[in-house]
């Protein structure tokens, strides 16, 4: 009987202890947190450059008088510097440059020209900056006895045909330089390149009597497009002035402003329809961004700005910019939506259209307003990417030959990603020597979008490895083997004691074992 009575003790005490777990809240045991960071990191809120975005600075020049780009001005926009006409500083690693074709209207672009755009792309590569680049016939307009008075034809553009000759000029130039060229802008049509006042594409404004653009002009307009994406490498987007611009490029002369914008599976694939941004030269200037978001008809329908279209373009563009570079200038002072919250929505509205950069200099009618009230700070770092390290999970040790698996943790604060590929390297450098060991990871850079960023990934530890302890280091150069050991066109992340501002690495702050 008495292993009886020692089992039926035991009963007791089970369910005393069941009913003791039940009184403090249940019987489930705390869930496993996982692995626990091995190394944490301290968000910097200092501003500083980075490639491909930011406020850029702005340049032209005519062929008829051709005055190049000086490397050392250039590398001075690297520096904080003030702005005329504005209450604020900024670093600019990107410059803008309006090349005004105004004495090849009726010729091809000589060689002597392409030569000196040639010494432009040298003198940015020299000054650690890249180009954002739009070829046009006139950026001047003239009044008169026309029907919109401030803004008379003839315009000053050229044909069809002189166009596409000059696009196959340039085309040389713009894949021997595309190392240093952020974007291309579609210029070429109308005034400032605008596609807007013009004499030989479908005048849609109040002097052209259609009022809108017939099938043919887009069907020219998209001859044009097609052009230039052929004449900029393919690793290059070319951004357009109007989204419509896009939709009828992609879809036809026929498509309604409701076609579908680019979804992730199509973006980065380096065809056309990943390849077309926007540039949007009259941002929160009105309920359409005077004209930007506007259907131009084409000949079986007309023109309209009514709200509904508007919505829906604005909606198309939301979402396809997720993926395609986005930029432009301010336009319009003294409307309410230019200032910061919560009066205006200056920071939303960068952050819905992704925006990667803005001009500096134009118009600072509006662009000192995001000091004054007190936003400019955030604008100035969250243009394009922020990337901001949170915390890594790292092992003691790894054998040389074996895998190396890890996590890295960031947040993108940043109004957009990166849009132009750019390699993703852990490097391991031997402790007390400059020795590099250079690991690609495996993840695209162009989808690191704005928010949390999770980075689990391996790599292999080469065989040959000398046994020892390795510092690790996040590496993110350019693509361009020509500029990719440059640290100012790498990329820096916005943490404290993180940046070799000789190197244009990131330490991580970690020392493994190599065995």
């Amino acid at each position: 009987m008495k292993p009886f009575r020692n089992l039926s003790r035991y009963a007791l005490m089970l369910v005393l202890a069941l009913l003791s777990c039940k009184k403090k809240g249940g019987t489930s045991p705390a869930p496993d947190p996982g692995p626990q960071p091995t190394v944490t990191y301290t968000e910097s809120t200092e501003d500083f450059p980075n490639p491909e975005r930011g406020f850029y600075r702005y340049t032209e020049t005519y062929t008829s008088n051709f005055t190049v780009l000086n490397a050392h001005t250039l590398a001075g926009y690297r520096q904080l510097q003030s702005i005329v006409n504005a209450n604020y500083r900024v670093y600019s690693t990107l410059v803008f440059r309006y090349y005004v074709l105004d004495d090849v209207k009726n010729t091809a672009i000589p060689q002597s020209t392409l030569d000196k755009i040639n010494e432009d792309m040298a003198a940015a590569r020299t000054a650690g900056v890249k180009l954002i680049p739009r070829f046009v016939y006139t950026i001047s307009s003239t009044g008169g006895n026309c029907s919109d008075g401030s803004i008379c034809p003839p315009y000053g553009d050229t044909s069809k045909e002189k166009v596409l000759q000059h696009i196959a000029d340039l085309k040389p130039v713009l894949r021997d330089n595309a190392d240093v060229i952020a974007c291309v802008q579609f210029g070429f049509i109308g005034i400032w390149g605008e596609q807007y006042y013009t004499d030989f594409f479908g005048d849609p404004s109040a002097n052209g009597g259609q009022g809108k653009l017939t099938d043919t002009n887009w069907t020219d307009r998209a001859e044009i497009l097609a052009a230039l994406l052929n004449a900029v490498p393919a690793s290059r987007m070319v951004q357009v002035r109007y989204p419509q611009q896009k939709q009828r490029y992609v879809y036809g002369v026929n498509a309604p402003v409701t076609v579908a914008p680019l979804t992730e599976a199509e973006a980065f694939i380096e065809n056309e329809k990943s390849r077309i941004g926007f540039h949007n030269d009259c941002f929160l200037s009105g309920p359409n961004d005077t004209g930007t978001y506007e259907d131009y008809g084409n000949s079986s329908s007309g023109r309209s700005a009514s709200s509904s279209i508007v919505d829906a373009l604005k909606e198309y563009q939301r979402k396809d910019s997720k993926y395609v570079v986005v930029g432009g200038e301010t336009c319009a002072p003294f409307l309410p939506d230019i200032n910061c919250e919560p009066a205006g929505r200056a920071q939303a509205a960068f952050a819905e259209m992704h925006y990667s950069y803005i001009n500096a200099q134009y118009n600072n009618e509006v662009n000192n307003v995001w000091q004054t009230t007190g936003c400019m700070d955030n604008i100035k770092k969250n243009l394009g990417y922020r990337f901001v390290l949170q915390n890594a999970i790292f092992p003691d040790a790894v054998t040389a030959g074996n895998n190396f698996a890890f996590t890295i943790n960031l947040i993108n604060k940043g109004y957009a990603s990166p849009y132009n590929a750019r390699p993703v390297q852990l490097l391991l450098r031997k402790a007390g020597t400059q020795e590099v060991t250079t690991l690609a990871i495996d993840t695209d850079i162009r989808k690191w979008y704005t928010g949390t960023v999770k980075l689990e990934s391996a790599v292999t530890i080469p065989a040959n490895l000398e046994k020892g302890e390795y510092e690790l280091l996040l590496n993110l150069p350019d693509a361009y083997e020509s500029i990719a050991a440059r640290p100012e066109y790498s990329i820096r992340l916005a943490n404290n004691n993180v940046w070799e501002e000789t190197t244009g690495y990131n330490k991580l702050n970690y020392k493994i074992q190599v065995k």
